[in-house]
């Protein structure tokens, strides 16, 4: 029978929660066990889709075009697995659904209400779509005593006792500060934390630990005295200065043992395999070479909002065993500097890289950028916008268009790149105007692109002729232009199966310089780097 594990964040937020949850993921599997990771939010967004980078970091992509919380990309990253549009939920789609049932008459008549239609919501969530798994894994958003998580948390119980109390673990992640003028560590903070879920019907199985270092035995088991669990039961989980070292950090504090001998596993069955999170252990501080790779960015203070880009560039440091240190650049500055100015700023990088985005702020920036990797021989990976940018500066400066720009950015102009009204999805047309709605309306999720032979984006693949990778974008370059700029050197070596929608710009007689429509970074693995930053980390250290 299936077992649910629900995790819970208290004290405050930002504890890390979702890399708690995909590192118990991890660890499961490597007991070998099948597990599925899910993500409840109780924000009222209906999902992330709109949500400012400022507030809520990347929005992830699944294959299946769920735009989805960030944490979904930890899952994927620690499990090598992919997720789904139905592994997240807000409570803006759990109030959505139900309401959207209330008009349609589902409820005959009965009076809407938060107990039980809310709640039984939460619960069709919890159980939908599961195929067998040994492991389901919740993750709740927020922290408990938060409003909009109350209606989760009562699903949770309402659940467990619908399931049985045996097959339901609830692990919840607290805060164990250490007050340095005191030199000691304080534990009131989680006795509080799980009252608060105690006043809910809701009581911790395991209780994990976040401080910046290992939680002393006698805290541990003062904790345990107070909340109700065993000293055992209370785990350390300490900072690391690598996120992949954390999967080891929790098997050495028996999270894994704890886990099973709780739904009565003896952990003796089931031998774990850590021999790729030990590679990667090993590879870690261990690095042979080192490199700059310059972001060209506009949310440069907030890392979060580029969570998936950051790893992807770590992943491909490690299947090189470089320590690849990234220089963030902010592109509105850009905007504002001199050649001279520019040539200094990239004088220490030994490649660029251009993200994608939205909006105006800091396009004229990123088109320097380009411009300045492909004059000067300097690698360039170009991530959606990254290549959109990359076209326009080409248009430019190659074909002497002065006006080449994107409508996205403004009306007046030539437009390079256009808003996307058609194209197919899973042999459906999918049709969108100006007029469209933002929420949900973009190319999203996994495309195929058609490689061009002997190209280097065909030889990044490994000879592949066609790719899938994931899309998030309103926007595409026009093919009418494909001849002119073949005729200036660039090539298009990717595109949809149809022809029509450039996937995938290279330059041939540059060192390095692509980039492509989709979003590479969210397929990018710990222990399989994505091709295209792999590439250019072997680049970099020619």
């Amino acid at each position: 029978m299936t077992k649910y594990i629900f995790i819970t964040g208290g004290v405050v937020s930002s504890l890390g929660k979702g890399i708690a949850s995909a590192a118990i993921g991890s660890l499961l599997q490597a007991r070998g066990f099948t597990i599925r990771q899910r993500k409840m939010d109780p924000y009222l967004n209906v999902d992330p889709g709109t949500m400012s980078p400022f507030q809520h970091g990347e929005v992830f992509v699944t294959d299946d075009g769920a735009e989805t919380d960030l944490d979904l990309g930890h899952y994927e990253r620690f499990t090598d697995s992919s997720c789904h549009q139905s592994d997240s939920i807000s409570g803006g789609r759990i109030y959505w659904n139900v309401l959207t049932k209330e008009r349609q008459g589902e409820y005959l008549g009965a009076t809407v209400q938060a107990i039980p239609h809310i709640t039984n919501e939460v619960q069709n969530f919890i159980k939908s779509d599961l195929h067998g798994e040994d492991f389901v894994i919740y993750e709740i958003g927020g922290t408990v005593g938060d409003m909009e998580g109350v209606l989760f948390l009562e699903g949770v119980r309402q659940f467990m006792n619908e399931v049985g109390r045996e097959n339901v673990l609830l692990i919840h992640l607290t805060l164990v500060p250490y007050i340095k003028t005191a030199s000691e560590v304080k534990t009131k903070p989680t006795q509080q934390s799980v009252r608060k879920l105690l006043e809910m019907g809701l009581s911790p199985n395991i209780i994990m630990c976040r401080s910046d270092s290992l939680i002393p035995d006698n805290e541990k088991r003062k904790i345990a005295m107070f909340c109700n669990v065993r000293p055992e039961d209370v785990i350390s989980a300490p900072d690391t200065d690598n996120i992949y070292k954390i999967p080891l950090v929790y098997h050495n504090e028996g999270l894994d043992d704890r886990i099973l001998n709780y739904f009565g596993i003896l952990s003796t069955a089931n031998k774990p395999d850590f021999s790729k999170w030990d590679k990667i252990k090993n590879v870690l501080g261990n690095w042979k070479h080192n490199i700059i790779i310059g972001i060209v960015a506009k949310y440069c203070g907030f890392p979060d909002a580029y969570k998936s880009l950051n790893e992807a560039v770590q992943h491909a440091g490690i299947a090189n065993e470089t320590k690849v240190n990234i220089k963030w650049i902010n592109a509105e500055d850009l905007e504002a500097m001199n050649d001279s100015q520019i040539a200094e700023t990239f004088s220490d990088v030994n490649g660029i890289i251009v993200p994608g985005g939205f909006g105006h702020r800091g396009v004229e920036g990123k088109i320097k950028a380009a411009e300045y990797a492909r004059t000067h021989n300097l690698p360039y990976l170009g991530i959606c916008l990254g290549m959109q940018v990359a076209v326009i500066e080409m248009a430019r400066h190659l074909l002497g268009i002065e006006n080449a720009n994107s409508t996205e950015f403004t009306k007046d102009c030539t437009p390079i790149i256009s808003l996307i009204t058609e194209w197919e999805k899973d042999g459906k047309k999918e049709v969108r105007d100006e007029n469209t709605g933002k929420g949900g309306t973009l190319r999203l999720g996994a495309y195929k692109s058609v490689l061009a032979p002997n190209s280097l984006a065909s030889k990044i693949y490994g000879g592949a002729t066609e790719i899938f990778e994931r899309h998030r974008h309103r926007y595409e370059m026009d093919i009418k232009f494909e001849e002119a700029l073949k005729e200036k050197g660039v090539i298009i070596s990717g595109k949809s199966p149809d022809g029509t929608l450039p996937e995938i710009i290279e330059i041939p007689a540059h060192k390095f310089f692509i980039a492509g429509q989709f979003h590479p970074e969210f397929k990018s693995r710990p222990f399989a780097a994505a091709p295209l930053f792999d590439a250019l980390v072997k680049v970099c250290l020619d």
